[in-house]
C-alpha cells in the first residue's frame, strides 16, 4: 500500500465515518505522525480495539508513523465518550500492570522494527501526571468554553442521564485535547484517530494546536462496530472477546470471527484483515452464491487468529472443530478440551475412582458433583434411551464402566447429555 492509496483503501474498507478536509490530500503528499488512544482498564485489549489498532497498521503500511497512547494518565480518570455512567477510577499500579499486557498485544498488529517510520507506544502519564493543576488551568483550560464543552456530544448526553456527570470526567476532554498538543510538541503528531464517538474530543485537540501553536491538525474517525443483529461487536454469551489467550483462548477467538453473521462477514473482512480488495471481492461473490460454505467467515477467522496468536494456533483450532463431534474426540489433547468447554460445569473425582474396574456409568452421572442426572433412576433412563454421550460415544447399557484407560490423555471425561448439555469430569 503506497501512500497515494492509503485514504481511499480506508474509505472502501468503511473505515472513514469523518475526516478534516484537507486528510486525503496529506496522506498522498507526505509520511504523518498518527496517533489513536487504547484504553488501560485491563491488562488485554478486545476485539473492539483492534479495529484502531488496525486502522494504524494500515497507515503505517502506507508510510505513516503510528503512536499508540496507552492512557496511564486518562485513564484514572475515565472518558464519557460512549458511557452512560462513570467508570471506577483505576490506581497507578493497576494501570502499570495493564500497560504491559497491551503493548505486548499491539506488537501482533504494529511494526515497532522499521528504520522509517516504527511504531511507537506512549503512555500519557509522562506528562499527565506532573502537570500541576494552575498550569493546566493558564496552558489549556483557557481556551475553551464552558458553552463549547457543553455542545460536545459526549458531555451532553451524559448531562441528560440519571446520573449526570462528575468534574473529574467533565474535564477528560481537555486532558485529551492536551495529549494531541503534546504528542504536536513532542513527535510532529498531525493526525488523531479513534471512534465517531471521539469526533468532539479529537477536534478539541485541533483547536488548541490552532490557538496555542498556530498549526493544522487533523482528525480521523471510523465508525463505531455494531452487528447486523443490533448487539455490541466483540461480545458473546460468554463476555468480551480477550486478546490475552488466558481469558479468550485461541480456539473461542477463531470461532467468535467463524460465527460471524453472514450480514456482516464481508464488512468485517475488509475492516479487520489485510487481504486485498480483489480476495476480498471473490469472498463476497461466493458468500452470496453460497452462503451455506462461510468462505468469508473462514477466511476472516483464519486471518485474526493467524495474526493474533499465530497459524500453529489456527490449525489447532480447525483441527478441533473437526474432532469435537467425531468419535476421534480422544485424539485432542487435553488442553485443547478445555479450551473448548471452558464455560461448562466440570467435576474434579479422584483418579483411583478409575482404576481396576473402574466408575459404573449410571453411578457416575447421579454424583453431587457431577449432576448430570437427578438421581440413579434418571440416569438409568438416560443412558437406556441414547442419551449420554462420553467422550462423543454413545454409552447403552447402564452396566458399562469407565476406566482410567478411557480417559482422554488419562486425564479428562466429556460426558454430554442429549446434543448440547456437555459436562467435564477431572481426574485429580
Amino acid at each position: 500500500m503506497t501512500t497515494t492509496s492509503v485514504f481511499d483503501d480506508l474509505r472502501w474498507r468503511g473505515l472513514v465515518y469523518d475526516a478534516t478536509e484537507q486528510l486525503p490530500q496529506l496522506l498522498e503528499q507526505t509520511s504523518v505522525t498518527v496517533y489513536s488512544g487504547f484504553d488501560p482498564t485491563a491488562p488485554s485489549l478486545h476485539a473492539g480495539s483492534l479495529l484502531p489498532a488496525l486502522t494504524l497498521a494500515r497507515l503505517q503500511r502506507g508510510g505513516h508513523r503510528p503512536i499508540a497512547v496507552v492512557g496511564g494518565g486518562t485513564g484514572m480518570i475515565g472518558d464519557p465518550s460512549g458511557k452512560t455512567q462513570e467508570r471506577v477510577l483505576l490506581t497507578a499500579e493497576q494501570v502499570a500492570i495493564n500497560l504491559e499486557g497491551i503493548r505486548a498485544q499491539l506488537a501482533h498488529v504494529l511494526d515497532f522494527d522499521r528504520s522509517l517510520n516504527a511504531a511507537q507506544v506512549v503512555n500519557n502519564a509522562e506528562w499527565l501526571a506532573t502537570v500541576d493543576l494552575l498550569g493546566f488551568l493558564r496552558e489549556t483550560g483557557k481556551h475553551f468554553t464552558v458553552n463549547s464543552l457543553l455542545q460536545k456530544e459526549s458531555i451532553s448526553r451524559r448531562l441528560e442521564s440519571e446520573d449526570g456527570i462528575s468534574f473529574t470526567e467533565f474535564s477528560y476532554l481537555l486532558l485529551q485535547a492536551r495529549d494531541y498538543l503534546e504528542l504536536f510538541d513532542r513527535y510532529g503528531c498531525t493526525l488523531q484517530l479513534g471512534g465517531s464517538d471521539q469526533w468532539g474530543n479529537i477536534t478539541a485537540g485541533i483547536d488548541l494546536i490552532r490557538r496555542v501553536r498556530g498549526a493544522r491538525a487533523h482528525g480521523l474517525v471510523t465508525p463505531l462496530l455494531t452487528t447486523a443483529s443490533g448487539a455490541k461487536f466483540g461480545k458473546t454469551e460468554a463476555g468480551a472477546v480477550w486478546l490475552d489467550p488466558g481469558r479468550t483462548s485461541p480456539y473461542a477467538f477463531y470461532q467468535f470471527w467463524l460465527n460471524t453473521d453472514d450480514r456482516d462477514a464481508v464488512s468485517h473482512v475488509k475492516r479487520f484483515t489485510f487481504l486485498d480488495h480483489a480476495t476480498i471481492e471473490d469472498l463476497e461473490r461466493e458468500t452470496h452464491e453460497a452462503p451455506e460454505r462461510r468462505a468469508t467467515q473462514r477466511a476472516l477467522a483464519r486471518e485474526m487468529t493467524t495474526l493474533i496468536h499465530g497459524a500453529d494456533q489456527v490449525e489447532r483450532a480447525e483441527r478441533a472443530a473437526s474432532l469435537l463431534f467425531s468419535e476421534d474426540v480422544t485424539q485432542l489433547g487435553v488442553e485443547d478440551v478445555l479450551a473448548i468447554f471452558r464455560d461448562v460445569p466440570s467435576a474434579t473425582l479422584p483418579r483411583e475412582k478409575f482404576l481396576g474396574e473402574g466408575v459404573n456409568v449410571v453411578e457416575l452421572l447421579a454424583l453431587p458433583e457431577v449432576a448430570v442426572a437427578t438421581s440413579k433412576a434418571e440416569a438409568r433412563r438416560l443412558v437406556q434411551s441414547g442419551g449420554i454421550y462420553v467422550n462423543n460415544r454413545r454409552v447403552v447399557d447402564p452396566q458399562a464402566r469407565l476406566v482410567l484407560q478411557q480417559a482422554i490423555e488419562g486425564e479428562l471425561f466429556v460426558i454430554r447429555r442429549g446434543q448440547k448439555q456437555n459436562h467435564l469430569v477431572r481426574l485429580a
